[in-house]
C-alpha cells in the first residue's frame, strides 16, 4: 500500500488534535505526520496514538515532500499557506470559510458529492460543520422526492466557538450556581461589540452579521447547502443558534418536496444511507441527543413526521458531533477519496 506524508496545519487547536486522533483511527496510510502551528506553539509535543509529536513553526518549506495538508488555523492562515503548500505537491484539504465558496474549489462531503473531489486543482475545501450534517441527511431524501425549500435552526455547541468558550461555559455554569459574578468574552465571538452570557442561556448569533440581517453562519450554510448539492436556486433558510452545550450540534430541519415521502419512507432510506443513524421511536422516547453523538463520525437523524402545514412537508432532527463529522473526520474522508 502506498502510504503518504501528511501535515497537519493548527495542529495545537481543538480540530487540528482531532484531525490527528482521526487519521490514527481511521489508519490513514501515513508514513509521515508534521505537527504545524504558529512560531509560539512550535517546539511544544501533541500526542498522536501512542507517539508524541514535536510541534513545527508553519513555513512554506516546511510542505516539502508532504503529499496532504489538512488545515484548521483560520482563514487568514490559510489564505497565506494553503497555496504554499500546494506549490509544494500537496493536496490541501482546508477546513476554514477561506475557499468554499471559490469556483474553481470543490466543496465536498464524500456521502453527498464525492467526485466533486477529483476535480481539485490542489485545494478542497471542508464545509461548515452545521453544513455538513444537514445535506447528510438531506442527499437521500432529495434524490427519493426532489427537495423544494428547506427549513433550518441550529443549536449549536461552543466547541465551535473554540477551547476559550467551552471553558467560559463551565467557568460560567459554576459562577452562576454559586451566585458569583459572571464574566463573558468569547459568545457570539471574541472582540465582538457586545459578550453575552452563554451558561443557561440562548445566544441568536454565530460570527458576524452580514446581509438583511443574517449572520455569517446563516449565510454559509444557505450558499454551501446549494453549491455541495448542486441546486443553486434551493430556496432555503437558516436561523443559527449557539447553545449551552460542550460538544454537538442540533438542529431542527424542515423540508419540502416535489413529490410525497411519507415519514415512513424517509426512515427507510435514512437508515440505508452510509453515515446515517437512525434513532426515531418516540413512542420509547428514542431521539438523537447531542450527548450521544459526542465521539462519533455519524449524522443522527430522529423526530421524522409529517408537516401538516404544507402539501408535501416532513420535519426531523438532526445531530453530529461538530468536531469529528463536522470538521475533522469529513476533512480526513476527502481525503480517503483520494487515496
Amino acid at each position: 500500500m502506498t502510504k503518504y506524508s501528511v501535515a497537519v496545519v493548527g495542529a495545537t487547536g481543538m480540530v487540528g488534535q482531532k484531525m490527528a486522533q482521526v487519521l490514527e483511527e481511521r489508519q490513514f496510510p501515513y508514513k509521515e505526520l508534521k505537527m504545524l502551528a504558529s512560531a509560539r506553539s512550535a517546539g511544544s509535543k501533541v500526542k498522536v496514538g501512542n507517539r508524541e509529536y514535536v510541534v513545527e513553526e508553519l513555513k512554506p518549506e516546511a510542505f516539502k515532500g508532504v503529499d496532504f495538508a489538512f488545515f484548521s488555523a483560520g482563514g487568514d492562515i490559510s489564505e497565506q499557506y494553503a497555496p504554499e503548500a500546494v506549490k509544494h505537491g500537496a493536496v490541501v484539504v482546508d477546513n476554514s470559510s477561506a475557499f468554499r465558496l471559490n469556483d474553481d474549489v470543490p466543496l465536498v462531503v464524500p456521502e453527498v458529492n464525492p467526485d466533486a473531489a477529483r476535480e481539485h486543482k490542489g485545494i478542497i475545501a471542508n464545509p461548515n460543520c452545521s453544513t455538513i450534517q444537514m445535506v447528510v441527511a438531506l442527499k437521500p431524501l432529495h434524490q427519493e422526492a426532489g427537495i423544494e425549500r428547506v427549513v433550518v435552526s441550529t443549536y449549536q455547541a461552543v466547541s465551535g466557538s473554540g477551547k476559550e468558550a467551552m471553558d467560559e461555559l463551565e467557568t460560567q455554569s459554576r459562577a452562576y450556581l454559586d451566585g458569583k459574578e459572571i464574566k463573558a468574552e468569547y459568545i457570539p465571538h471574541k472582540g465582538a461589540a457586545r459578550n453575552y452570557q452563554i451558561a443557561f442561556n440562548l445566544v441568536p448569533q454565530l460570527d458576524a452579521f452580514g446581509e438583511e440581517g443574517y449572520s455569517k453562519e446563516e449565510l454559509k450554510m444557505i450558499k454551501e447547502t446549494r453549491k455541495i448539492m448542486g441546486l443553486p436556486d434551493m430556496r432555503i433558510t437558516a436561523t443559527t443558534v449557539r447553545a449551552p452545550i460542550f460538544n454537538g450540534h442540533s438542529e431542527s430541519v424542515n423540508v419540502e418536496f416535489a413529490r410525497d415521502i411519507s415519514p415512513e419512507r424517509a426512515r427507510e432510506i435514512l437508515e440505508e444511507f452510509p453515515g446515517i443513524v437512525v434513532q426515531d421511536d418516540p413512542a420509547n422516547l428514542i431521539y438523537p441527543m447531542p450527548i450521544d453523538a459526542d465521539g462519533r463520525n455519524e449524522v443522527f437523524v430522529g423526530r421524522i413526521r409529517r408537516d401538516f402545514s404544507v402539501e408535501r412537508g416532513l420535519s426531523m432532527w438532526v445531530v453530529s458531533d461538530n468536531l469529528r463529522k463536522g470538521a475533522a473526520t469529513n476533512s480526513i474522508q476527502i481525503a480517503e477519496l483520494l487515496v
